[in-house]
């Protein structure tokens, strides 16, 4: 049974604003994260549990950059929550 059109974007641009959004703005989102604990926790104990949270973590991230009608606000605060994560990381 094929999708609703209604509910499918109609530009390719959007559509592939979504795909990158969701792709590498979940990622570096994810990977900013990830070097934040190694600010807070000890690095070996971060990168033992980043192979499984990181995953699932991108994962939804990648989720919620399809589910939000506007991707510009994905990409919005995808770039301010990767900023604020590094912003620790690069004072030090």
């Amino acid at each position: 049974m094929p999708a609703n059109k209604k509910y499918l974007t109609k530009s390719p641009w959007l559509r592939l604003a979504k795909i990158l959004a969701g792709v590498v703005g979940g990622y570096t989102v994810m990977f900013s994260f990830h070097m934040l604990l190694t600010k807070l926790f000890p690095k070996e104990n971060v990168i033992a549990t980043s192979f499984f949270t990181g995953y699932i973590l991108w994962a939804i991230l990648l989720l919620v950059a399809f589910l939000v009608r506007n991707v510009w606000k994905v990409w919005a605060a995808y770039v301010i929550l990767t900023l604020l994560f590094l912003l620790p990381y690069l004072i030090s």
